[in-house]
């Protein structure tokens, strides 16, 4: 809205011209989602404490998670705020692009927010049902396919990290890999939320990460530079991929280790969905396997260590997944095993950067 209201007066005030740059938009949108989940943040903690919204923990996990018992969950919905509002503010507002990954961030944050209540309001056990998750996971996925595929400026090619001359041309298919990419990423966090600030901390990163992507892919110079895909228009998800940012830090104030809240199942489904989006978006979208490489191993432990037991018949891979889990029955202190892994994010995510020059 700023860049509406503000940019169409550089005619007369030059001054205004700065709001033209993607990169000052960027920059304010972080600040602004940023301020507003440091100032906000302690009354939303607040009203969900007298709302006895508290964090439920597993009998079966890790006996030093006992003491979480009771902090506030759902705090996704303050990072949400965030993101649209700085989002709103200084994105350009007639972008197809901007549009999609709102409507992604808001879906899935409404999915996880009805998967919140039911399980911390209503006190219903397992929150919304598995298949129904799944489902409107899908619903809201296909939609976004779908959206992608119909747009007349958008390429149904995937590109290959490493490999610039192979860009399979998936047609129709894009709308199936779009679910795929999108629901995958969406669990993949989910998955990964279960210690203070170890989701929030790689989401960060991959935002950042992403955010550059989004400008290089938008800059018509930039792209034909890099010999990457030139997408008309994805240079504005730079501001979005701002506003996570931001969020995200302002978020990790309160998250971080001890914990005054969790972001619970609505901001680890949108977050998640919304760094499947942008990869996409991008045309980065297999390079999500490597930025975000660290929700990908977390969620491998899970799978492998599910398979393993059934086909064993009770044996397990890991001491418990996902696997912080197992790190932490090791007897790794909680900010350890969270310090470490950031690390791990950091280093994936710069090698995901040198693919810009290693084609």
């Amino acid at each position: 809205m700023i860049y509406h209201l503000l940019y169409p007066l550089h005619t007369s005030i030059s001054a205004f011209n700065v709001f033209r740059y993607i990169t000052f938009r960027t920059i304010y949108a972080s600040l602004t989602a940023f301020i507003i989940c440091f100032f906000l943040g302690p009354w939303v903690i607040k009203r969900l404490r007298q709302m006895q919204v508290g964090q439920f923990i597993r009998e079966d996990g890790p006996e030093t998670h006992y003491k979480k018992s009771g902090t506030p969950t759902m705090g996704g919905v303050l990072i949400i705020g965030a993101v649209v509002a700085a989002t709103l503010l200084w994105a350009n507002l007639t972008n197809f692009y901007i549009w999609v990954a709102l409507l992604v961030i808001v879906g899935f944050g409404t999915i996880g927010f009805a998967d919140d209540y039911l399980m911390q309001v209503k006190k219903r056990s397992k929150g919304l049902g598995a298949r129904e998750k799944f489902l409107l996971q899908t619903i809201l996925a296909t939609v976004c396919g779908v959206l992608f595929y119909s747009h007349a400026d958008f390429s149904t090619q995937v590109t290959v990290p490493f490999l610039k001359n192979m860009q399979p041309d998936l047609g129709w298919g894009y709308i199936l890999f779009t679910i795929l990419v999108v629901v995958g990423a969406s669990n993949a966090v989910n998955l990964t939320d279960g210690l203070d600030g170890l989701a929030i901390g790689p989401l960060i990163i991959v935002a950042a990460t992403y955010m550059v992507f989004a400008y290089v892919t938008g800059h018509v110079k930039f792209a034909q530079y890099l010999q990457i895909n030139y997408v008309a228009g994805v240079g504005e998800i730079s501001v979005f991929c701002g506003a996570l940012v931001g969020a995200g830090l302002g978020f990790l104030w309160f998250n971080a280790y001890p914990a005054q809240v969790f972001m619970g199942d609505v901001g680890s489904l949108a977050l998640g969905s919304s760094m499947g989006a942008i990869a996409i978006i991008t045309k980065q979208e297999i390079l999500l396997v490597l930025v975000g490489g660290l929700f990908v191993i977390e969620t491998l432990s899970v799978i492998f260590q599910v398979g393993y037991f059934k086909l064993t018949h009770g044996r397990r891979i890991f001491k418990m997944a996902p696997l912080h889990h197992h790190f932490e029955l090791k007897g790794w202190p909680e900010p350890k095993v969270i310090v470490r892994f950031w690390i791990i994010a950091i280093a994936l995510a710069l090698v995901a950067l040198s693919t810009l020059k290693l084609r």
